[in-house]
């Protein structure tokens, strides 16, 4: 009989997702059947990376930012309506999928109504701190108490102090029942040839994606070397386009960008964790530019310039002549820990 796990990654951009393809890799070969479940972009990706396998669209949490960073969190604010009636919605078809696919375990990367009292529920996230300016603690308490709800809370990251996620990952105090199970990464550290000199790879939700690589055309033209340029736009076929010195992809599947990252010097992008994670285990170098308005990347960004990892800089600040400070930056702490894959499944097969 097949172990059938449901996974379901939050639609916020691509990270979600891609920090679960290595979990859905891990699984097949423990001998499981993921069952895929999301929505938007983040489904598409991982209908492109694992055709074989059953998916199913969840209902959308209709996350929206704003296009000026100093009104996204009453953006959230506002959509918060939508977004509870999505966590009651999702939370009713997951009691019909448990029925329907004889599921044995549910893992779930930020989406709060994925879960059943009947069968082991894993949470997934990097942030039990919810970092929102002056309401940080309530956001905090009311995630942890959402987290409380699941068997489990799995976060990518190390327990020691050298760590990625700082606060954002670390609690004092806790009565919740946390793993640490190491950064969570898809991609494979290779020796290759040096072929572009930058890499600029985009993210996250519209307009803040949009707007960023409308910037970023410009600048770019303005470097002295070879660019390959990943916008991040999930469509049905990939598109190339060669433009002077830069190479525009709209996206690219995991082995090419596995590639594409290995081939590369330096690389710019959002400071958001998945990104971080994929850089720590490739060793790269980088130039973080957070989403405006996002505390949790404005964040890990200044934390990484303090402790000496990367420099950054805001969205509207950003010239292509800040990527000459890279050179004075470390890097990111590289981080080796293996993942027990087959001790972490263990409750699927209680």
């Amino acid at each position: 009989m097949p172990k059938n796990i449901l996974i379901a990654p939050l639609n916020w951009g691509l990270g979600h997702a891609t920090r679960c393809i290595p979990i859905i890799r891990a699984l097949e070969i423990q001998g499981f059947t993921p069952v895929i479940a999301s929505d938007g972009i983040a489904l598409q990706l991982l209908q492109k990376e694992f055709p074989h396998l059953q998916s199913i669209e969840l209902p959308s949490y209709e996350i929206e930012y704003a296009k000026d960073g100093n009104d996204f969190k009453w953006k959230l604010i506002k959509n918060s309506p939508k977004m509870i009636q999505a966590i009651l919605d999702e939370k009713k078809l997951v009691k019909k999928l448990v029925v329907q696919f004889d599921l044995k375990g549910i893992i779930s990367d930020n989406r709060l109504g994925v879960r059943n009292k009947k069968i082991p529920s894993i949470f997934i996230t990097h942030q039990l701190n919810v970092l929102s300016g002056k309401t940080t603690w309530i956001s905090s308490k009311l995630h942890q108490h959402f987290i409380k709800k699941f068997n489990e809370c799995w976060v990518p990251d190390m327990q020691e102090i050298h760590n990625l996620t700082g606060k954002l990952g670390h609690l004092k105090n806790s009565s919740l029942s946390l793993r640490y199970i190491g950064p969570l990464s898809r991609l494979e550290k290779k020796e290759m040839p040096i072929k572009y000199k930058l890499m600029v790879v985009l993210s996250g939700p519209e307009p803040q994606r949009t707007m960023l690589e409308e910037k970023l055309k410009n600048e770019v033209r303005l470097f002295a070397g070879n660019v390959i340029f990943i916008k991040g736009i999930i469509e049905p076929i990939q598109k190339i386009e060669e433009i002077e010195n830069v190479t525009y992809y709209n996206f690219m599947t995991s082995d090419e960008l596995e590639k594409t990252f290995n081939e590369s010097e330096i690389v710019l992008s959002r400071s958001g964790y998945t990104t971080v994670m994929d850089l720590a285990k490739l060793e790269k170098k980088a130039f973080f530019i957070p989403t405006p308005g996002q505390f949790e990347q404005i964040y890990l960004a200044k934390r990484f310039k303090r402790n000496g990892f990367a420099p950054y800089a805001n969205q509207d600040n950003f010239r292509i002549e800040n990527l000459i400070e890279i050179q004075l930056y470390k890097g990111l702490p590289k981080l080796n820990q293996t993942i027990n894959w087959r001790q972490l499944f263990i409750p699927f097969l209680e």
